[in-house]
């Protein structure tokens, strides 16, 4: 191991002992299962923005955005980015405020238990329906940024994918199950920092190896539809193809996924007062705008890069290393160099811990909180259930090992079916919940389950029609949940007189 190399591996060590650190420092905070998984709802506005955006944006910022854009150009990316750009503000805008409001009024700590407890349903089906499918669809969220780990110690420092996705695991497995929320929030709000430092030193250093943006542009301009807004490069043909309104449509709908992302709706419930999530949401929707744009560009710099020989070219899943092989680069240039490359490095580790350690507690409260103790009537102490919480944490992070250990997963193909799993699941559900009187127990049932059977429906049968099929399968499932939820609503009887007076209670105010 070089001595450039060295340096970005210590640099690395400290950052996720530091993690670890805060992990054990915050640990006696976590008295009751509320401090575990909702904080004792105490989150400030900034801590509140950062770490929803970090839980939200994952590996995928700074490994399968940047990879797209790479291979393909920016309408794909772009059209993505402009989705969820709108997509968290939105959420932030309606969304939020009222979900706070909710579920401090009927005390839910959990996304399925707010459904149960917002239509009052006593045997809290609503809610273990909701736990099974956050299993269903975490685990492998979860296994992506496994993958993202393993895939980044191995192509930087040649070490076994296997033996760097355990390691970073055993990290995130650590702070999360001593901290609880509040530190997998906490150190959110830091690898959110680090996030940034990482994405605009990248974007400073490529600029500069390629000789300026002129450069960089040029080299984008001369390769047929790279740059367009209704076309994208085929890195194989090395020609232009169409981009469909359909395939704009697919992109544009990744922004439907935020209203059902339990990661991140969890903060809206666990921030301190309401009345700061104004605040809150004006900073995490400019953040997230920044850093895609940012993200999108950085990939359009690396392979002005590979044309230029200054780093190699990319193909296929490959593409999602472009930052890493820019840090290698960097690193060449001295000691001091290396450092930074290893904070850069730390950036990408920030992105997934970030979300891991939010996807690993909100399917842990899945199992224990929501099935064994909210479905099964399991009747344990405080203390018995943190224990449960933390041996439920840890099973689920061995099994998103075990999903991750082919290293040629691609980060970006798992995030966007989980994605699609959530949003078309919980999205609909959300919205009729905080926004509709009418909604009752049994259409939200019916919406639950048709739009995560849809999700695989169409994913692994009709999309293969393709043609109008093709499109991205959240779109098609939220929409089809959504109706039926409305239907079903419609066609059974009205909720009771005492879960439409809460809700016009929560709505009044």
């Amino acid at each position: 191991m070089t001595i450039s190399q060295i340096a970005m591996l210590i640099a690395m060590s400290i950052y996720l002992l530091a993690m670890v650190g805060i992990g054990i420092k915050l640990s006696n905070k976590n008295e009751t299962v509320n401090d575990f998984y909702l904080g004792g709802r105490q989150l400030g506005p900034f801590v509140t923005a950062m770490s929803a955006e970090a839980s939200d944006m994952s590996s995928w910022l700074l490994m399968g955005l940047p990879g797209v854009a790479y291979l393909a150009g920016v309408s794909s990316a772009g059209y993505t980015a402009l989705g969820l750009a709108i997509g968290t503000y939105i959420n932030w805008l309606i969304v939020a405020k009222r979900l706070r409001r909710y579920t401090a009024v009927n005390h839910s700590i959990t996304l399925p238990q707010f459904f149960s407890k917002r239509y009052h349903d006593k045997k809290n089906i609503l809610a273990f329906v909701a736990a099974i499918e956050i299993v269903i669809f975490f685990i492998p969220y979860t296994a992506s940024g496994f993958a993202a780990c393993g895939k980044l110690f191995n192509s930087l420092f040649g070490i076994n994918y296997h033996l760097a996705m355990v390691v970073s695991a055993i990290v995130i497995i650590l702070y999360t199950t001593l901290g609880g929320f509040l530190a997998a929030s906490t150190t959110d709000l830091i690898q959110s920092i680090v996030m940034t430092i990482a994405l605009f030193i990248i974007l400073l250093f490529g600029i500069n190896t390629v000789g300026g943006i002129d450069n960089v542009l040029d080299n984008a301009k001369a390769l047929p539809g790279y740059l367009g807004l209704t076309s994208a490069y085929d890195p194989v043909t090395k020609s232009s193809t169409s981009i469909s309104l359909l395939s704009i449509l697919s992109n544009l709908a990744w922004g439907l996924g935020y209203f059902g992302m339990p990661h991140i709706l969890v903060r809206f419930m666990a921030i301190e007062n309401e009345e700061k999530i104004a605040l809150s949401r004006r900073v995490a929707s400019i953040w997230a705008f920044i850093s895609m744009a940012v993200s999108i560009f950085i990939g359009v710099i690396g392979l002005s890069m590979s044309t230029h020989k200054k780093i190699p070219v990319l193909h296929g899943s490959a593409s999602e290393t472009v930052i890493v092989k820019i840090s290698a680069l960097l690193s060449s240039h001295g000691t001091l160099f290396a450092v930074i490359a290893g904070i850069v490095l730390s950036g990408i580790l920030a992105s997934t811990m970030s979300t891991s350690d939010s996807q690993l507690l909100a399917a842990s409260s899945a199992i224990s909180n929501d099935i064994y103790v909210g479905f099964f009537k399991a009747k344990v102490s405080d203390k018995k259930l943190m224990i449960l919480s933390r041996i439920t944490l840890l099973l689920i992070a061995l099994l998103g090992v075990f999903l991750a250990w082919d290293p040629n997963s691609s980060v970006f193909g798992i995030v966007s079916f989980a994605w699609a799993g959530f949003g078309a699941t919980f999205g609909p559900i959300v919205l009729l919940a905080l926004f509709w009187r009418r909604s009752n127990m049994q259409g939200s049932l019916c919406g639950l389950i048709i739009g995560g059977i849809m999700v695989f429906v169409w994913k692994l049968g009709i999309s293969k029609l393709g043609g109008l099929f093709g499109i991205y399968e959240l779109l098609p499932a939220f929409v089809i949940a959504l109706i039926v939820n409305i239907i079903v609503s419609l066609l059974t009887q009205a909720p009771s007189e005492e879960v439409t007076k809460e809700f016009d209670s929560i709505c009044k105010k």
